[in-house]
């Protein structure tokens, strides 16, 4: 039977005694109940609230990573998304990046054909553009966070629908047609903040190295001066963070470490019911209870880890 991990709380646990740490954060999902005081879903998923804090920066957190841009703090910045929307009998579906297959110069000319409107619309050039995000200073759309029809919402109903029959008739849909890729066929906005709201968990100011794919990190770790890179080292584990894609398949690792001595402790942080949840993993909770005493029983796995977090 897995041991229960010790700190299972909803604060960071500072890392007082000095001993090497590995913090590793899961990633997590909207709680599925609305609180009685909520009267829209939550903006933005757990971990990045945890991350970003409670104004959500996204966009010029984005453009931090991807460019070498040097940004207005105070800047309001979106960042703009060719996509492709599904429209079933009943819902949409929103498709992933990934899936889209855009290339650069595809993305280029999308942002060619609709930078008139943009430009009219926001009051702004766009300050960069990458393949699959395109960032412009937000303008009067700095506020547009809001389920209403009304408003500026109905000003980007109004951009996004010119936007999307121009991009309709293009060329650049017709050829992806005839490769049996989707069609751009909308333009989605999100991210809307300014750099100087950024809030940082307090856990960075021990951090030496930051490890993960997420294209919120890149940027995070410019802003916070701290090392990046895709990959986890496993010779840098001591003071590191990580949020990986494929945490299980690191698991191993993290286990020899703790078991070598390389490290004394994991910070295991997730997000049950969306809310951040911390707690310390040592060498000797890697072991199952057993009644045969005298016999070493074998490591826990990976989801007998993660089975242990639900009790």
């Amino acid at each position: 039977m897995p041991p229960k991990i010790r700190g299972m709380t909803s604060n960071l646990t500072p890392n007082s005694s000095g001993l090497p740490r590995f913090t590793l954060m899961l990633s997590g999902e909207d709680a599925l109940d609305l609180d009685a005081s909520q009267s829209a879903p939550p903006k933005g998923l757990p971990q990045e609230h945890f991350l970003l804090g409670p104004h959500l920066p996204l966009a010029p957190v984005l453009l931090l990573g991807q460019s070498e841009l040097t940004l207005d703090p105070t800047q309001m910045i979106a960042c703009l998304q060719p996509v492709h929307l599904h429209a079933t009998r009943d819902h949409l579906i929103l498709m992933h990046q990934d899936q889209i297959d855009l290339t650069e110069q595809e993305s280029a000319r999308l942002l060619q054909i609709a930078l008139p409107l943009l430009e009219e619309d926001f009051g702004h050039k766009p300050l960069y553009q990458g393949r699959l995000d395109w960032f412009i200073p937000a303008g009067p759309f700095s506020s547009l966070a809001t389920h209403s029809i009304l408003g500026i919402a109905k000003l980007w109903r109004k951009l996004q629908n010119e936007v999307q029959m121009l991009w309709h008739i293009d060329p650049v849909n017709e050829e992806r047609a005839q490769r049996g890729l989707p069609a751009m066929n909308s333009l989605w906005i999100s991210g809307i903040g300014k750099l100087e709201d950024l809030q940082t968990p307090s856990l960075f100011q021990h951090i030496t190295h930051i490890y993960g794919e997420s294209p919120l990190l890149p940027g995070l770790a410019k802003y916070l001066g701290i090392p990046h890179q895709d990959q986890v080292e496993i010779s840098k584990l001591d003071s590191a963070f990580a949020w990986v894609s494929k945490p299980e398949s690191l698991w191993p690792e993290l286990q020899n470490a703790l078991i070598n001595g390389r490290i004394s402790e994991i910070a295991l942080i997730d997000f049950p019911d969306g809310k951040m949840r911390q707690r310390i993993v040592t060498a000797k909770d890697l072991y199952k209870k057993s009644w045969a005493f005298w016999k070493q029983s074998d490591p826990i796995s990976w989801q007998e880890l993660i089975a242990s977090q639900n009790r």
